[in-house]
């Protein structure tokens, strides 16, 4: 799957910020952004209708399944790009059921069946900057953002019946 990231130089600098981040310091801030954000990006990531919200959930059900440290492994292998099966299945979704995914991920770990940031996280300076400035923006360049991190995560899907 080819991903474009958007050319707005404000959403490609973030984004880079976002990844410069360490693994768990980038699964931190996701979780804020969702807490202090979510009720205003909810809508986004399940309202577009190319999205098959099956597969999303399938992807999702497959990570509920697991011990709660299989499932932060699961996590942080996507941010990494770690070739697994689950993080190639990731690879080959659309952008927006990946950011679906992801919001199910963040209501799972609401509900207490997905293994929740710990209590006691804190970000790091540098990642509560970022937070600050991703609040700022509009909408539409947060939506954008939301999309251009998750969207290059994942292994390649393999040729064939590979996945």
């Amino acid at each position: 799957m080819t991903f474009t990231q958007t050319s707005d130089p404000t959403i490609r600098e973030h984004v880079q910020k976002w990844q410069n981040l360490d693994v768990d310091q980038q699964l931190g801030l996701f979780w804020f952004i969702y807490t202090e954000m979510g009720n205003s990006i909810t809508p986004a990531a399940p309202g577009a209708s190319t999205v098959s919200p099956e597969i999303a959930e399938g992807l999702y059900n497959q990570v509920l399944a697991l011990s709660p440290e299989q499932q932060l492994q699961i996590q942080r292998d996507l941010i990494t790009k770690k070739d697994t099966q689950i993080s190639r299945q990731y690879g080959s979704l659309g952008d927006t059921t990946k950011l679906l995914f992801w919001y199910r991920l963040s209501q799972g770990m609401d509900e207490a069946r997905i293994i929740p940031v710990p209590a006691d996280f804190q970000l790091s300076s540098e990642a509560s900057r970022l937070l600050d400035r991703i609040k700022k923006l509009a909408f539409e360049q947060q939506i954008t953002l939301f999309r251009d991190y998750v969207s290059p995560m994942g292994a390649e899907a393999k040729p064939g019946a590979g996945i």
